[in-house]
């Protein structure tokens, strides 16, 4: 009877704990586990997609089009690595064209227009392009150095040419402040799929900034989450400017360093041990010997940075003696995005250590004395 009795309690006891579960407590819903797709892709969400511009030539340097992916294997530091994008030479470029309008450059306006026009108008028909100049505009009864976006980027050639007509000069260069302007207006959203490999900067320019608020790393960086490559025509105005930069301060035509550029250049400077670096705040209070180092302490920093804006993302430069010769550079820097295919990878190397990974992209199924070029590294993000 006991046991009975001690049987009947044991299933009243089991029923009621069970009713107590499904009514009176939720049951826990297992944390699902992250497919291997699902993981790659948390992983992307930190790595930096790799752009990798590519031109291909045949024995006679006739570029060849129509290939496709499997035509190409790419390597960083001798590890393959796996194509995750794929653009053909068919595929629209978008260009935001950067004109240097200012100092001596100020007397060529026409010469820079015209070679701009004509590199637009050997674009293919479905590239679109963004013009920016600079201007001079009234700030407080003084004229200050802007950043003036002539057009966003469209394909109508004809209103690019109506904007080119727009064009006006300034007294400083505000280079920087263009370049962080591209990427915050030009293109302020992360690229899409298609358009991976395909936006760049294009600039006609010394590159020697005289007037920005930003500095060169964040120009730099704005650039970078744009996923542009960056060409630069060249140009070699640093003779014309040092003979002007030593003229006396009270001639007209003398050229004089803005405070922004003695204060990046007192930076420059690395003082012995034990003593100060010099106080550069007036133009006038420098002799000639300090005049001709700042300028070509200015000019080695700006070929610098151009250059490694261009190796960086894939981009390059063309360097050019002067004006009359920026109409030929554009047409090849017109014919290099026409010809392009647009590669990219996620690096399997996820250390972001800041150092440079050489990339290596070899053919795949094409005859003998096919050429490629390609970009030859890039430096990879640092914590």
């Amino acid at each position: 009877m006991q046991r009975n009795l001690s049987f009947q309690l044991k299933t009243v006891f089991l029923i009621l704990f069970g009713f107590s579960i499904i009514f009176g407590q939720k049951t826990a819903t297992p944390t699902p586990k992250q497919t291997p797709d699902e993981q790659d892709e948390v992983l992307r969400v930190d790595t930096e997609l790799v752009s990798v511009p590519t031109v291909v030539t045949d024995k006679a340097g006739k570029p060849i089009s129509k290939l496709s992916a499997k035509n190409f294997a790419i390597f960083e530091d001798g590890t393959q690595q796996e194509i995750e994008n794929f653009q053909t030479t068919e595929a629209p470029f978008e260009i935001a064209l950067l004109l240097d309008t200012s100092g001596s450059t100020r007397s060529e306006l026409g010469l820079i227009t015209r070679a701009a026009d004509a590199f637009i108008k050997a674009l293919r028909p479905g590239d679109k392009v963004a013009i920016i100049a600079f201007k001079g505009e009234n700030v407080d009864g003084q004229s200050e150095a802007v950043v003036d976006v002539l057009s966003d980027l469209t394909d109508d050639r004809a209103a690019l040419s109506n904007a080119l007509r727009k064009a006006r000069t300034s007294n400083g260069t505000p280079f920087y402040d263009a370049l962080e302007k591209i990427g915050e207006r030009i293109f302020p959203d992360k690229p899409k799929p298609e358009e991976r490999g395909r936006r760049a900067i294009v600039a006609l320019t010394d590159g020697v900034d005289s007037t920005s608020a930003v500095e060169f790393a964040d120009a730099r960086e704005q650039l970078k989450a744009a996923d542009l490559a960056c060409y630069f025509v060249q140009l070699n105005t640093e003779d014309l400017v040092e003979n002007r930069v030593l003229g006396d301060c009270g001639d007209e035509t003398a050229m004089r360093f803005s405070k922004t550029q003695l204060r990046r250049y007192q930076k420059m400077l690395k003082p012995r041990p034990g003593t100060a670096k010099p106080v550069m705040e007036d133009f006038c209070d420098l002799g000639q010997f300090e005049r001709l180092s700042i300028s070509r302490s200015l000019y080695k920093s700006a070929r610098f940075e151009m250059e490694e804006l261009a190796k960086n993302t894939g981009g390059k430069t063309f360097p050019v003696a002067e004006l009359g010769e920026a109409k030929a550079a554009f047409a090849q820097v017109a014919q290099e995005i026409g010809t392009q295919y647009s590669l990219g990878y996620y690096s399997n190397n996820q250390k972001r250590d800041g150092t440079f990974r050489k990339i290596r992209v070899e053919l795949r199924g094409l005859p003998a004395g096919t050429q490629i070029k390609t970009r030859e590294g890039y430096t990879a993000g640092k914590n």
